[in-house]
């Protein structure tokens, strides 16, 4: 199990069965008063205010005999102050994400271990691939009956109104890069169009140049279908698709063509699907509790042909190199010599303002 509770400003749900496609008939979390969560994970994402003064963006009080607080604040400058009480229990972990834009969505994974006595928290900057984790020593475990009341909205919790939404899993969660595509979407192989999600390592692929390259691997999540996870229709026949396809919204598309040589003086650039979301070529999908997302990791981070269209392979830059890092990514298990080196980008990232400019020309 992993999902089990997601808020946001439009409401609250808590199922011990699991959420959305991870639910079982059988409850898989002891909900009981006196039940603990001795590993998980509290998942928030959020924007900052322009603001100098400190943003509160979430606090929490529970009563009781083991009485918790939560308190979550951005600080000026893109810092972000987490402090969580338990009893005569406090932690407090300081996390210096710098540069922080107000348009930028932060991600912020608060993970415990009790058994293994440790956890980190973690600070992402969504759009621009920026991690920054700190350490925890001896995180104590979570009372179910408190998260449920987290979760319940019964007036003791506050969202401020740049959070997007809050979350809570049964598992540790990962941080780093994360796949991007729907389990369906068709990739073009040379046994003819394949799902996604049934490719392995040793299968072979079509890059956007032709080109016969090894999988690598093939890796899967499940993730709460909000902020920078709600699930995107990219609809054809825009960009060469025969078919809509449903993906992250941090999946990039490439787009040549002599719109982009006149415009950026580039073969191809790279445009994120964000970019794009609420025009006509690509539309936000809501009504899902969670979504499961696919990716491929290839040698050369090759560009992938999904359903006619030219997308982005899972980039995972250097990660082989960070240890730290890498043990707290999807690719904690895996063999570190079968993981390549990504470089920079395969082509340009577009921003926002020149991914539109971009659509208008190709509109016009």
């Amino acid at each position: 199990m992993s999902w089990f509770a997601i808020a946001d400003r439009a409401g609250a749900m808590f199922d011990p069965h699991g959420l959305g496609v991870q639910r079982q008939s059988a409850p898989v979390l002891d909900a009981s008063d006196d039940s603990l969560l001795v590993r998980g994970s509290l998942v928030i994402e959020t924007r900052l205010s322009p603001g100098q003064r400190p943003q509160p963006l979430l606090l929490f009080e529970q009563e009781g005999r083991w009485a918790l607080k939560i308190s979550l604040q951005a600080i000026p400058g893109g810092g972000i102050i987490m402090i969580l009480s338990q009893g005569e229990d406090i932690q407090h972990c300081a996390v210096n994400q710098s540069d922080a834009g107000r348009t930028d969505v932060l991600r912020i994974t608060y993970t415990w271990d009790s058994l293994a006595r440790r956890g980190f928290v973690a600070v992402e900057r969504t759009e621009r691939d920026q991690l920054v984790m700190v350490p925890l020593k001896d995180p104590k475990p979570l009372r179910v009956r408190d998260l449920k009341a987290l979760f319940s909205e019964n007036g003791k919790l506050y969202l401020d109104e740049d959070l997007i939404y809050l979350a809570a899993s049964t598992e540790i969660e990962p941080v780093g890069p994360m796949p991007t595509m729907s389990v369906d979407t068709p990739i073009a192989t040379p046994d003819g169009y394949r799902r996604i999600g049934e490719l392995k390592r040793g299968d072979t692929v079509f890059s956007n140049e032709g080109l016969v390259v090894p999988v690598l691997h093939q890796i899967s999540r499940t993730v709460p279908a909000r902020g920078s996870f709600v699930p995107v229709r990219v609809r054809a026949p825009y960009f060469g698709l025969q078919r809509d396809v449903l993906v992250a919204p941090s999946q990039r598309l490439v787009i040549t063509g002599s719109e982009v040589e006149y415009l950026f003086g580039q073969e191809a650039v790279l445009v994120p699907v964000c970019h794009l979301s609420g025009g006509s070529s690509a539309i936000p999908v809501s009504g899902h509790a969670t979504i499961t997302y696919s990716q491929l990791l290839l040698p050369g981070h090759e560009a992938l042909v999904a359903s006619g269209a030219e997308v982005e392979s899972l980039n995972i830059g250097r990660l082989r190199r960070k240890p730290k890092r890498l043990a707290a990514s999807m690719f904690s298990d895996f063999d570190r010599s079968s993981l390549p080196d990504h470089g920079q980008s395969l082509y340009p990232v577009l921003r926002a303002f020149d991914s539109i400019v971009l659509a208008e020309h190709r509109a016009a």
